[in-house]
């Protein structure tokens, strides 16, 4: 009963001790250089104006990861049922190539950009403290976080949060 306890009260202490989730990206995030398909690379802050005034689900994935493969059928399903939300995918694919080869293979029908090689590596993935892809996020229209994380397309956190935003 006594460690019954004090896991009680060491898990409340952890969980009111974290911070909130991010509602902004940070600095280097958004100076954080990205590929465009055509090569042209752009600032995270660049890519995010293009959107401003718009609902984005941005999806971080890679080809070579299988739960991403896995969850395409479900992304495919979320833009069906949220035609509206524009959808932006930043790959950590290892080489250009097969990046390329993953936005046909899988139909990443959205903005496609490659943000590097190492997910583990980077002002972004810091910044969004990215441990799992895919990593699901919601910007509102004016262009702030309003779901930092979800690592399945059909999770009701992600739906619930594109709902409110219709």
């Amino acid at each position: 009963m006594k460690k019954l306890l004090l896991l009680s009260i060491l898990f409340t202490m952890i969980s009111c001790s974290e911070k909130k989730d991010k509602t902004e990206f940070g600095k280097e995030a958004l100076e954080a250089k990205m590929t465009a398909v055509d090569g042209n690379e752009l600032a995270f802050k660049d890519i995010l104006e293009k959107y401003k005034g718009n609902v984005v689900v941005i999806d971080v994935w890679a080809s070579w990861c299988p739960d991403c493969k896995a969850g395409m059928p479900k992304l495919h399903a979320l833009q069906e049922q949220f035609p509206n939300v524009k959808y932006l995918f930043l790959s950590y694919d290892r080489e250009t190539d097969a990046w390329k080869k993953g936005i046909e293979t899988f139909g990443t029908k959205g903005d496609n950009y490659h943000v590097g090689a190492n997910m583990k590596k980077g002002a972004f993935a810091e910044d969004i403290k990215l441990d799992w892809i895919p990593r699901y996020m919601v910007v509102n229209k004016e262009g702030n976080i309003v779901l930092f994380r979800a690592i399945e397309a059909d999770d009701e956190n992600l739906i619930n949060t594109l709902n409110t935003l219709k």
